[in-house]
């Protein structure tokens, strides 16, 4: 699921969603920071690598669309060189007609596109409830209980997400009306009219309420609590209720495939935008946006083509979509696949994993985004994932990102807060962590955001490792992976703070290499390499 929303609550003021911050303004200090000494040092690797010739790098961006006509992407989008655009014609025998920049497995041949669905929970469901609705648990034969089990966790998780999302609608509305009420409050509270962001952080509140009202005064100030963003919040949480988690909703009206038949793949369009490109734009930008044009952010690879890959709709992606998509990039010459997606069912886990296999055999690099949900992937997965529970042997050609912050170290505080407070981790789930918090970069019509999430941590990572592959083309994207994962900036020892709680942790235990990724340590790295060839 491409979008999660943060838990709202009145009482505690957590607003938010977790990818959407400001539309069109960036602080300077958040302006390109993940390219300096506080992300992966991008800017400083690119200096080492001024007397070298670098040859372009396909990636592909499997995700929910990618404006290819962006002002900041130009010259960035990949073309297949085998298609005749707008002739109507499969040139290349690929099976795919007219894929000039990519494929969009969530559309029709009418150039009709899904947007929203299920998630996969909702999806299963669904699909369950036709067996099991009204069944007593003492009439379930036993070669049903394992999928009758999976019915009641299923039911139960929907209900109680419903159950939360429900009364947030209400909340909003009155939030939404006090948000003009507050500054009188407060100014008539502290004495001052109006007052500016020095005056509140004297204001010492020691009632709850106050230390509240405290609280939406600041976001009110830094312009990240508007009537705008109310507005968005209860788009999402409508979003949620009426189609995320609406089991009655159809998810595949427009496609028209069976999604669950591996071998029914024609489908789609080649519409890569589709109707909501956002976040897609925006991954493909941090692999790839125009370097030093001051306009927006700097992408990470400078030479660099990106091929669109649509597949994730706003809800949970299907497991069939990805694997085709796998196979789709592979097909046409992707070096690297990132994928910014996931989700906690998989019910064709098998045909997925059969997809990165084949990736892996051919030596393609995926790249995925560890999910947002401040959780133990070790503990509780996030599909797709590296290690299935069927799978004999380790992928060569698999990284699993979480997301940094640029506050490694805070002021008047015993630990930092390097991990993103919504980021995964594991110790073995999760291999590296890169920048995902305040990222600012394209999204569609010539538009720029600062969004965060793994989402954004991962292109990351496929960015620095097209990076490395445009300079070094004679290193394997198994060399390349390798070399990342052992010149990250280590962090073992380092007291952080834990996603998900205020407590601090070391932060050598939330990932197989307790780092972030330093792209000049790993070009260092790589020339060494090279000399011993």
């Amino acid at each position: 699921m491409r979008k999660r929303i943060i838990q709202l609550s009145l009482a505690v003021f957590a607003i938010g969603i977790m990818n959407v911050l400001n539309a069109q303004s960036v602080e300077k200090d958040v302006l390109n920071w993940y390219n300096g000494k506080n992300g992966m040092q991008t800017e400083k690797a690119y200096k080492l690598v001024k007397k070298r010739l670098s040859q372009p790098v396909i990636v592909a961006i499997v995700d929910s669309g990618v404006d290819t006509k962006h002002e900041d992407l130009k010259g960035k989008i990949w073309t297949n060189e085998k298609e005749i655009p707008g002739n109507g014609i499969d040139d290349d025998g690929n099976g795919y007609i007219d894929d000039v920049h990519g494929w969009n497995f969530l559309g029709n041949a009418k150039g009709e596109n899904q947007n929203y669905a299920r998630l996969e929970k909702t999806r299963i469901l669904a699909r369950l409830s036709k067996k099991y609705d009204g069944v007593e648990d003492t009439a379930v034969a036993d070669a049903d209980k394992k999928e009758y089990d999976l019915y009641k966790q299923v039911k139960a998780e929907v209900a109680e997400e419903r159950a939360m999302y429900e009364p947030y609608l209400g909340q909003m509305d009155r939030l939404e009306g006090l948000i003009d009420t507050i500054p009188s409050m407060v100014g008539s509270i502290i004495g001052k009219s109006p007052y500016t962001a020095k005056d509140l952080n004297k204001w010492n509140p020691t009632d709850p309420q106050g230390m509240q009202l405290k609280r939406m005064a600041q976001a009110i100030e830094a312009g990240t609590l508007t009537k705008e963003v109310i507005v968005s919040q209860k788009n999402q949480i409508n979003q949620m209720l009426e189609y995320n988690l609406n089991v009655d909703f159809e998810d595949r009206t427009f496609v028209g495939d069976d999604p669950y038949d591996m071998n029914d793949k024609t489908y789609g369009n080649n519409d890569v935008k589709g109707p909501d490109a956002l976040h897609g734009t925006h991954v493909g930008g941090i692999v790839g946006s125009v370097r030093g044009n001051k306009i927006g952010g700097d992408g990470v690879c400078e030479n660099v083509k990106l091929m669109a890959v649509r597949a994730v709709p706003n809800g949970d992606e299907f497991d069939k979509d990805i694997a085709l998509s796998i196979r789709y990039a592979v097909d046409n010459g992707a070096q690297i696949i990132n994928m910014s997606f996931g989700k906690s069912y998989s019910p064709l886990a098998k045909d997925v994993y059969e997809a990165f296999a084949y990736a892996d055999s051919k030596g393609v690099l995926l790249v995925h985004a560890a999910g947002n949900d401040a959780k133990n992937i070790d503990v509780e997965p996030n599909f797709p994932t590296s290690v299935y529970e069927f799978q004999t042997k380790p992928f060569d050609h698999f990284l699993t990102i979480g997301a940094s912050t640029r506050f490694a170290k805070v002021k008047k505080q015993k630990f930092g807060e390097l991990a993103a407070p919504f980021s995964n981790y594991g110790q073995k789930g999760v291999d590296v962590f890169a920048p995902g918090a305040e990222i600012y970069n394209t999204v569609p019509e010539n538009k720029y955001m600062s969004l965060q999430g793994t989402s954004m941590a991962a292109p990351m990572v496929s960015g620095a490792a097209a990076f490395m592959k445009s300079y070094f083309p004679n290193l394997s994207m198994k060399e390349i992976k390798d070399i990342l994962l052992s010149t990250v900036t280590n962090y073992k020892g380092s007291q952080q703070k834990m996603p998900g709680e205020a407590k601090p942790i070391d932060f050598g235990t939330l990932s197989v290499t307790g780092g972030v990724i330093n792209l000049p340590a790993a070009v260092k790295a790589a020339i060494a390499l090279e000399k011993t060839k």
